[in-house]
């Protein structure tokens, strides 16, 4: 271990319920508990909430990247018949202040613009009315006169932007909103004693999630208790609703924030703080409850949560024989016009920056750019997605000037099975793991051989066939000091250290075991990962667990499912909870049975004298007798009525950061493992490329539900094979957003996808975590890019075609081979 890493130390487990065989219920592919009222239409999204008297609202956006509001003009608007108020920035600031900010310094944020605009689609004006139709004729009739300013998209362009094109100048004289280095362990050493850098520029650029359902917000003020009442589609809104009731001028007990099904996330619903903020403001203002839900339009060009948009120069240190000393790059990532996470995401790839070899340090500097485009926010990979490619593209860069086999030069740098926990140089851990294994499962599953084999002889009959591998890794279980460790150290911002999950659960004299979780489902399985478990631990019937949500004042904190973190941490609150019911159900039971707590068990949904068949207690009964017949038990505290507990369960593995940065600190240590190889065929003449086979092996740790894990890695795949071939947002040169609609933003349908998709599993349990489970929803897509693109550069190797931006649309791939043609003919 370096030595910058040794005040470092890794605490010890509080596994409580370790990994183990027999069980009855985790491991089983038991059919989604949330299925039947979805796929019969009854779930409940955000369009579906209806309040007495509300109204709707529509948007006045700006057309321009970058102006200053002269006069804006709601006379004609107002007009309207059925229209109840037009509001512009300046009226909703009269009711709410700025949005949130996780960045340090913050960049200012208005729901609504007041004096300037900084991207195309940010809101200026908006009307309510009795209906969304009248509100989007009246806003129409809004004008607005425009001053307009320089627009800045290219990223290198506007860190040397001056004067009016400076998106902030009341803050900040330049469009860097930071410039940080740092190096974890002897980097400069390592790069001097290496035998060999490789270099490469390799660029990432901006795409999003498209969930089905866009953000949305039904909001009531409540003149008379002073609060806010507010449905949303968001999965955080039970872990800090006091930053947004901060914004709103309320306390925590004045607003109350209910969750309904999001229609998707995919990280993108994370925190939809500002349009929850602009509904209420309005809400307020107008004196009605209000629902806003964005058009597709709004949502790609003002939804704050268009993905990474980065350009890397990057060096791996290597020495002849193939091993990887040091890993460093700069990076300038383009955030947008505003920073609402700061630089987050990179906190987040520093869990697993180093991908899974044995690299002794790590350097990076990293630049954030504000740019006259929408905001960056949370995407499926946080960071991480970009990271593991750029990992594997130097991976593949070095193998191809050494002449090494890719695969061979992996497996040979790989840390090995008897190396866990094993600590990075940024200081994170990866618990457990075998590397090898997912690698040779995979290797056998796709019949590598056999593939090689092909595509040999499909370059002797002159067609482009290639076959690419990814061994990349799937950081989960966050803790949240990844949003801040990488600020400046003298004002790092809000510091938090807790990412809770918590339940609570009680028996009703039915026998039924009621459970309130607080954290709503955003597509993946809550529901049916809660009832696996607490059925295990507590031995009842699946059929007999019901899920319910609390809002944000009946509930408690609860992080929600993001950062492949959910099953891990609900399943720590589960066994608490089940631990506390499981005491109270032997101490009543044992109580009737007249035994001692310690000569019962529960088995089958009952209280039973250990070995005796005959002599139980149903949970209902003893729930029944503790609910309503006090009197039968002992006059203590511990005989209080009724059957329930609360569970609250913080993160299994943290450490802070050290106060210097020589390392981060523990902070994403539940770490898994994924192999892809894919076969694809290039069609040069059109740059179309067709997937011919894929393989996919992940280590998850102990696996909860094949069925739905098997679903978040084939759903991860074609959302990474989307970011990989078709998905990109593209703004001109005057900031304008080229292609914001289904038609040219171009995702992959099921025609587009692997059709012999094959997907395998490895279970590493994790050490830290109860049963040993990792998170799994994000691998696909953090693994999928790598292996598309080695492929598709291995497929075009004759061509002497080089992969270093993503995407790769078949318009691009045909300019990259037209241009490596050209080069082959000026060379001859």
């Amino acid at each position: 271990m370096s030595s910058h890493l040794k005040s470092n130390v890794i605490p010890p487990s509080r596994q409580r319920e370790k990994p183990r065989a027999g069980l009855t219920w985790i491991g089983q592919s038991i059919k989604r508990v949330e299925d039947p009222r979805i796929l019969t239409g009854k779930g409940g999204y955000i369009d579906d909430v209806v309040v007495a008297g509300m109204a709707q609202a529509a948007m006045v956006s700006s057309p321009h990247a970058h102006a200053r509001i002269v006069s804006i003009d709601t006379s004609k608007a107002k007009e309207v018949p059925g229209v109840i108020g037009v509001y512009t920035g300046a009226d909703l600031a009269t009711v709410v202040d700025p949005c949130p900010s996780f960045a340090s310094p913050p960049v200012p944020q208005h729901a609504m613009a007041i004096d300037k605009v900084r991207h195309v689609g940010e809101v200026v004006a908006a009307v309510v009315a009795e209906d969304r139709y009248i509100a989007e004729d009246a806003a129409a009739l809004v004008e607005v006169e425009w001053e307009v300013l320089p627009a800045n998209v290219d990223i290198e362009a506007s860190l040397e932007a001056t004067g009016d094109a400076v998106l902030h100048p009341d803050d900040r004289k330049s469009n860097c909103a930071l410039d940080e280095s740092f190096a974890f362990g002897p980097v400069e050493a390592d790069f001097a004693a290496a035998d060999r850098v490789i270099t490469r520029r390799l660029r990432w650029n901006r795409s999003s999630a498209q969930a089905i359902e866009t953000c949305g917000v039904v909001a009531q003020w409540d003149a008379f208790k002073g609060g806010y009442t507010i449905h949303a589609n968001t999965n955080f809104y039970s872990f800090i609703p006091f930053v947004i009731g901060g914004s709103l001028r309320v306390s925590p007990g004045e607003l109350k924030m209910i969750p309904v099904l999001t229609g998707g996330s995919f990280g993108s619903k994370v925190f939809i703080h500002k349009i929850i903020i602009l509904t209420a403001g309005l809400a307020r203002l107008a004196g009605v409850p209000v629902k806003y839900i964005e058009d597709r339009l709004e949502h790609f060009t003002n939804s704050d949560s268009h993905g990474s948009d980065r350009l890397y120069d990057c060096e791996l240190a290597v020495m002849e024989d193939g091993s990887f000393k040091s890993m460093r790059f700069t990076v300038l990532d383009d955030y947008g016009a505003y920073l609402q996470f700061g630089v987050g995401t990179h906190g987040n790839a520093m869990a697993q920056v180093t991908g899974p070899y044995r690299i002794g340090s790590f350097g990076m500097r990293v630049i954030a750019v504000l740019t006259n485009k929408c905001q960056q926010g949370p995407y499926r990979g946080f960071g991480s997605e970009v990271t593991n490619w750029v990992m594997e593209r130097m991976v593949d860069a070095a193998a191809e000037e050494l002449g090494r086999d890719p695969l061979e030069l992996r497996e040979q740098n790989m840390i090995q099975p008897d190396e866990f926990p094993y600590m990075i140089p940024t200081g994170n851990i990866y618990d457990s793991g075998n590397f090898q294994e997912v690698l040779g499962q995979a290797r056998e599953m796709f019949d590598l051989d056999t593939w090689r084999a092909k595509v040999r002889a499909a370059r002797a009959e002159g067609r482009c066939v290639g076959v690419g591998v990814a061994t990349c890794m799937e950081r989960s279980v966050y803790g949240p000091t990844e949003w801040w460790s990488l600020n400046n150290r003298e004002t790092p911002g809000f510091t938090l250290t807790s990412t809770p999950e918590g339940i609570s659960a009680r028996i009703d004299p039915s026998g039924k075991l009621f459970v309130t979780l607080n954290s709503c489902m955003v597509g993946n399985s809550p529901e049916t990962v809660v009832t696996q478990i607490l059925a295990e631990r507590l031995t009842v019937d699946p059929a007999d667990v019901v899920i319910n949500y609390a809002d944000s004042q009946t509930g408690f904190n609860g992080v929600g499912p993001q950062g492949s973190r959910f099953t891990a941490m609900v399943a720590g609150a589960c066994v608490t909870a089940s631990i506390r019911l499981e005491e109270k159900l032997k101490r009543f039971g044992a109580h009737m049975l007249q035994r001692r707590p310690e000569d019962v068990e529960l088995r089958g949904g009952m209280v039973a004298v250990k070995g005796l068949k005959d002599q139980e207690k149903s949970f209902a009964e003893i729930a029944l007798t503790s609910s309503f017949f006090r009197l039968s038990f002992p006059d203590g505290e511990e005989f209080d009525s009724g059957m329930e507990t609360t569970a609250v369960y913080d993160h299994p593995l943290s450490t802070d950061p050290h106060p210097e940065r020589e390392h981060l600190g523990i902070f994403y240590p539940i770490v898994g493992h994924i192999c892809h190889m894919v076969a694809v065929e290039v069609d040069p003449e059109t740059g179309k490329v067709e997937i011919l086979d894929y393989a996919a092996v992940h280590d998850n740790g102990t696996i909860v539900n094949p069925r739905t894990l098997g679903g978040q890695v084939w759903g991860g795949t074609a959302n990474g094979i989307g970011t990989t071939l078709s998905e990109q947002f593209v703004y001109d040169a005057d900031g304008q957003f080229t292609n914001p609609n289904f038609a040219e933003f171009a995702m992959p349908t099921a025609h587009e996808m692997p059709t012999n998709f094959k997907l395998g599993h490895v279970e590493t349990p994790s050490p830290y975590t109860e049963y040993g489970i990792k998170g799994g929803g994000e691998g696909g897509r953090l693994g999928a890019p790598s292996a598309l693109t080695s492929a598709i550069e291995d497929a075009l190797r004759d061509r002497g075609v080089k992969i270093a931006a993503l995407p790769v649309t078949p318009p691009i791939l045909r300019g990259l081979i037209r241009d490596a043609d050209a080069a082959a003919v000026a060379a001859e």
